[in-house]
């Protein structure tokens, strides 16, 4: 799956989102960046990456999943781990044949 950050109306600028504070929990600010996976359909979907800090955003460009993005959950299927995705830069097959 090919995953893309695009740089159109600044869709790559992560967005703060803060959480109230919840008992004895401080307030919690994550920023959410735009994202858009091709999944085989005739558009890409958009979602959300979250990050814990501004500078985690991932630049303009195309990306797959990194293999760690996925574990096997309490049911012995596999799954997203939605806390640790990671993105890796997408090298198309004319790259990897050239190496």
């Amino acid at each position: 799956m090919i995953i893309e950050i695009l740089g159109t109306n600044g869709a790559n600028i992560p967005e703060p989102r803060t959480f109230r504070a919840n008992g004895d929990k401080p307030p919690r600010t994550v920023y959410e960046q735009k994202a858009y996976a091709n999944m085989g359909g005739v558009f890409p979907v958009e979602f959300k990456i979250t990050h814990d800090d501004h500078n985690n955003a991932y630049p303009i460009g195309k990306y797959e999943l990194a293999p760690s993005s996925y574990k096997v959950n309490q049911y012995g299927q596999l799954e997203l781990d939605r806390y640790g995705m990671k993105l890796i830069p997408y090298a198309d097959f004319s790259d990897k044949k050239a190496s």
